[in-house]
């Protein structure tokens, strides 16, 4: 699949679908009320209701922009929910910021807390768009063949090569993440390291760059999609908050560091970007190991 002008057109239209419907038309129902607070559950603003609507917005960004994608709806319609996401995700404050507005330990240690498990709640967004898109696909199919509509089998090994995809994702991802993050440095004594809070564009790039290269590996190691990829994304924050930001160093610091410094940069990444970005950076290395795959076999037979 080249990436022609016409390519990049339907790749624009489908992100603006999902800007709209996600980024723009739902913002009300996650935007903090505090300007300098972050897009997250945290802020109190965010409900059950709240989700369920935003799911259901997100069905239907992934299935309007299966058919505006056509005939590579399936490979595109599921840009649209990430792009909204992404959207939110560059708004509002940081998790510096977080902390400063939560001076004490015990609140530091809820939010991080809570951290551990909202990236489900934006994987759960995700996953409605790449619904709407497969649902959309059954309607309408652009190149039907004798394989298609034939369940794949699942094996033993399948499963195994899902869960190595899923569980190395979140381990490459934060460690990338943790390098290519990194602000400004000081030696911590009892930590290691000190990083200061990295720049959004910073976050952007860490997060996008570590994904491309996980969905990358995924694909030509263990011959998977970039669902698994995505699916990974929900344990970076886990994993990152397990080894760097348990209750212990979060008491250590609170009492040597601004609120700004953190022992891992991972931990200065919010949940909804971590998904965002993440998958739209799953997406672009799964097909650019596609394309590698492509140039390589051309380049043998010539």
């Amino acid at each position: 699949m080249e990436l022609t002008f016409l390519m990049k057109v339907r790749i624009a239209v489908v992100s603006a679908v999902g800007i709209a419907a996600i980024g723009v038309y739902a913002w009300p129902m996650v935007a903090p009320a505090d300007p300098f607070d972050v897009v997250s559950v945290v802020n109190g603003r965010i409900n059950v209701n709240d989700i369920i609507v935003i799911i259901g917005l997100a069905f239907g960004a992934g299935f309007v922009s299966y058919f505006l994608a056509w005939p590579y709806g399936k490979q595109m319609g599921v840009l649209a929910v990430p792009a909204g996401l992404g959207l939110w995700a560059s708004r509002g404050g940081d998790v510096g910021t977080l902390m400063q507005l939560n001076a004490t330990i015990a609140k530091r240690q809820e939010l991080f807390s809570t951290f551990c498990w909202e990236p489900l709640v934006w994987l759960g967004v995700t996953a409605a768009g790449f619904a709407g898109v497969f649902v959309a696909s059954q309607i309408i199919v652009p190149h039907k063949s004798a394989e298609q509509g034939k369940p794949q089998k699942r094996t033993v090994g399948s499963l195994v090569n899902a869960a190595l995809a899923i569980i190395g994702t979140g381990i490459v991802t934060q460690f990338f993440i943790g390098v290519l993050a990194r602000d400004f440095t000081i030696w911590d004594q009892a930590a290691g390291v000190a990083v200061a809070q990295p720049a959004a564009g910073q976050i952007f790039f860490a997060v996008v760059v570590s994904f491309g290269l996980a969905g990358f590996l995924v694909q030509r190691v263990l011959n998977l999609d970039y669902v698994w990829v995505v699916i990974g994304s929900c344990l970076v924050n886990f994993i990152a908050i397990t080894f760097y930001g348990n209750n212990d160093i979060i008491a250590s610091f609170a009492g040597r560091w601004p609120a700004v410094f953190f022992s891992n940069s991972a931990l200065a990444v919010l949940p909804i970007q971590i998904v965002s970005f993440g998958s739209l950076g799953a997406i672009a290395g799964y097909w650019m190991a596609i394309r590698y795959d492509y140039w390589h076999k051309n380049e043998a037979e010539g």
